[in-house]
């Protein structure tokens, strides 16, 4: 049976180039990029090439701008933490969206909670998408930041960054993005979205787990996160992890010269997944915005069935997909981004998230547009609420 991985928001196989890459800095290259001798040096050379690589893939004026991180939670938590603490004499409040990572709404809820600051959540439309009055509309006198993602990990829908990015820069307001799932796949300009940290991870575009980075503009005010060492020029104290650095820096290099490529094949193949659902599967409902959607997001709705039953069933076919964002899984809840868009609990848990990406073909799409049709028909056989 061939296997088909249609799970890659969740995360992406290695590319085997950048693990060629990553090699040599497991056993020849294995200095400490802080040590003085030529080992050290030559760990350092290769972080600086990849903080190099980094900058370029987003537009960063300096590459002295970017920090690397272990990966998009805790750029976040940098980010959010980082500026609420630099600026708390300034101001206590923050916006932000209700359809977020996890990784900025826990973090949001915990200054709220701990630190006595207020957040406004700003609700969406049926698309999932923030409207940039209503972030006009909630900045107050005492706003510190603004964090709105770039593209929507479960529903895939792009944010209008670069309007809202405009407001929050008029208003004199720090404005940070999740972009974990936009940076790779398609075009991210630090300096035409306004933003003045913008948070990625290395595992949503072939590099490892493990590592990521936050871009923070230079004169943004933010708190040091870690302390220790000197170690990112005093902003995140620990060793580095040079091999993962190393690849990171590689998956920047190859995202920039094949992203056109990359990102008009995954639309083809997401087009013909839509198409082919909406065709052959009744009550069905995409959901996310129809045009304004990462290259490789399908997300339905699928009444009379649950999400975790289709899940079972198509990996028992071999085909491996979700329900929602990964972080989530365990979780019996139904999706607060799907809830959010106005959808009912019903409706909200009988979600399917199929992300494509840089390995798929027409032969995996093929193979679930065969497979999903009769999963569907056997599990609302056996539904109680179906009549068709």
């Amino acid at each position: 049976m061939k296997r088909v991985y249609m799970d890659n928001g969740a995360t992406t196989p290695t590319d085997p180039e950048i693990l060629e890459a990553m090699k040599p800095y497991f056993t020849d290259i294995f200095g400490n990029a802080s040590s003085f001798h030529s080992f050290g040096r030559e760990a350092r050379n290769a972080i600086t090439e990849a903080r190099d690589s980094v900058a370029k893939l987003i537009g960063a004026d300096d590459s002295r701008e970017i920090v690397f991180t272990s990966g998009g939670t805790e750029s976040d938590n940098y980010a959010i933490k980082g500026v609420a603490e630099a600026l708390e004499k300034k101001g206590k409040h923050i916006i932000t969206s209700s359809i977020e990572h996890h990784a900025v709404l826990h973090t949001c809820q915990y200054l709220e909670k701990k630190k006595g600051f207020e957040v406004t959540y700003l609700a969406v439309d049926e698309d999932g998408m923030v409207n940039p009055q209503d972030v006009k509309d909630a900045i107050k006198e005492d706003t510190i930041l603004i964090t709105i993602m770039m593209a929507n990990n479960e529903v895939g829908t792009i944010q209008p960054i670069a309007e809202i990015g405009k407001i929050a820069k008029e208003a004199g307001v720090t404005f940070h993005t999740d972009a974990v799932q936009a940076v790779g796949t398609i075009p991210v300009d630090v300096n035409e979205l306004n933003v003045d940290l913008l948070s990625l991870s290395g595992h949503k575009f072939n590099a490892p787990k493990g590592i990521g980075a936050l871009y923070i503009r230079k004169g943004t005010k933010v708190a040091k996160y870690l302390h220790g060492g000197a170690q990112e020029r005093n902003r995140r104290a620990t060793t580095e992890n040079v091999p993962g650095i190393v690849g990171l820096g590689k998956a920047c290099e190859i995202a920039l010269n094949t992203m056109d490529e990359k990102s008009a094949k995954l639309t083809v193949l997401r087009d013909r997944l839509i198409s082919g659902i909406e065709e052959q599967v009744d009550y069905v409902k995409l959901n996310g915005h129809r045009t304004e959607r990462l290259p490789g997001n399908v997300n339905f709705s699928i009444r009379y069935i649950e999400g975790e039953s289709i899940l079972m069933k198509l990996d028992l076919e071999g085909i491996a997909a979700s329900s929602g964002s990964a972080c989530t899984s365990g979780s019996l809840d139904p999706s607060h981004v799907l809830l959010a868009m106005g959808l009912t609990h019903e409706v909200a848990h009988g979600s399917l998230r199929l992300t494509l990406g840089k390995y798929n073909t027409e032969e995996d799409v093929d193979r679930v547009l065969d497979v999903l049709p009769k999963v569907v028909t056997d599990l609302r056989a056996m539904s109680p609420i179906y009549n068709g």
